[in-house]
């Protein structure tokens, strides 16, 4: 979108016109209207794309019909995740120097008296001025520039809260180090809080999280947050107060995009020392923590929580002869599982009339790849094969059906299964 696409994006003709074509299929519309030259049809066209990816992303923002650009809703964080962390950032006053689309920003406002926001493309300013407007926002203010630049000129002390969501893209590539990303959070650690005793860093979800106190000392707190079983943000929490030899601690949060339930499991530098206690045969039920459980190195303290032993001590399966009831991640019925030895495995397929499976593997020397070519298997929903290794670090495999909790169904097909055979 240039400037001049969103100054006639704005006029009421426009807007009456992408209303009433709100329904249409992006690509079609663009071509019916194509040299109508009295609107601008190609930026109208990409706002219907983007607000059908804006009703998935963002279901109660999209509905006040705000303007989009396809980077800047392409970096923008899910609604759910940015409400999740206006559960825990509020206060008097925040300064976001991430701006871009501003749906952190329209979120974190409703738990703060004032907001800056923070945006060097003046594009995105004018967008976010609209998109304030037509949310019913009224609290935030917006300044245009390099987002450190204008913090340096606020007093010490003139914001509660500092929000950032680094860039971490460099000569078009994406980056992960906190240091690559701009501005660099670890160099401007010092700076940021004596600006404001609280600062969160939103960081990728690829982020490596053991040794950040070293790169942050004044880091309280590591979140690892999913969205719908998909790990989406890495969430570090500085505190100016708070000793550089305290501990860390390190919280898995697994939220839905369509409820407001929160699941926690909260350890301490990744662990607090929770114990590994892996069980002699895998049992009636198999369970997968959800993405952020394993990403955080908290699965020992769920296992201990939950009465649940591992599988083997590399990897996270975790097995029981119960089922926990609305356990945060996947579970699964046994059906039967066995040693795997390639000249007799196929004769396992054959005996459960296995014919296509989802295929899991960890810690294993084949890929699901060469699996499913190797013995000829098809994709399935309702069947599923783990491949692993056992407490005696043998390779097995397990069969298993997916159970499904209230409320979500199971693929067709899928019945309940007898007492695995193991």
């Amino acid at each position: 979108m240039t400037p001049e696409e969103l100054h006639r994006l704005l006029e009421s003709e426009a807007q009456a016109f992408m209303l009433l074509h709100s329904s249409d299929d992006p690509a079609r519309f663009a071509m019916r209207f194509h040299g109508a030259r009295e609107l601008p049809i190609r930026a109208i066209a990409e706002q219907l794309a983007c607000q059908r990816k804006a009703a998935k992303k963002l279901p109660l923002l999209s509905r006040h019909h705000l303007l989009y650009t396809p980077l800047a809703l392409e970096q923008a964080s899910g609604e759910r995740a940015a409400a999740y962390k206006a559960s825990f950032i509020f206060g008097k006053r925040l300064i976001d120097l991430s701006g871009g689309l501003g749906v952190d920003t329209m979120l974190l406002a409703k738990g703060f008296e004032s907001v800056v926001y923070c945006e060097r493309d003046p594009l995105l300013c004018d967008l976010m001025a609209h998109n304030l407007k037509a949310s019913g926002t009224h609290n935030v203010a917006i300044e245009q520039g390099d987002s450190m630049e204008l913090l340096a000129a606020y007093p010490p002390d003139s914001f509660e809260w500092i929000y950032v969501d680094p860039a971490r893209r460099e000569e078009g590539r994406r980056s992960i180090a906190l240091e690559a990303a701009s501005p660099d959070v670890v160099a401007a650690h010092d700076f940021l809080l004596r600006c404001a005793p609280k600062v969160c860093i939103k960081a990728s979800p690829a982020l490596e999280i053991s040794g950040l106190k070293a790169l942050l000392p004044s880091l309280r707190s590591i979140i690892v947050l999913s969205v719908d079983r998909e790990c989406k943000e890495v969430l570090l929490q500085l505190e100016r107060a708070y000793p550089a030899d305290g501990a860390v601690q390190v919280k898995a949060v697994s939220v839905k995009s369509d409820s407001e339930e929160v699941k926690e499991v909260i350890g301490c530098d990744g662990d607090d020392g929770a114990e590994r206690v892996v069980a002699i045969a895998v049992k009636e039920y198999l369970y997968e923590p959800d993405p952020a459980i394993i990403k955080a190195r908290v699965s020992a303290v769920l296992a201990r929580d939950c009465g649940l032993e591992f599988v083997n001590q590399s990897v996270d399966y975790l097995t029981s002869d119960k089922k926990v009831e609305d356990f945060p991640g996947k579970t699964f019925q046994v059906i039967a599982c066995a040693a795997y030895k390639p000249k007799s495995f196929r004769a396992f397929l054959q005996r459960h009339a296995i014919a296509g499976a989802s295929i899991q593997r960890r810690d294993f020397p084949l890929s699901a790849d060469e699996l499913r070519r190797k013995y000829k298997l098809r994709e399935s929903e309702s069947a599923f094969l783990f491949f692993t290794r056992d407490a005696a670090q043998s390779p097995i495999c397990i069969y298993a059906l997916r159970v499904f909790p209230a409320g979500e169904a199971a693929p067709a097909g899928q019945g309940r299964s007898a007492a695995p055979e193991c």
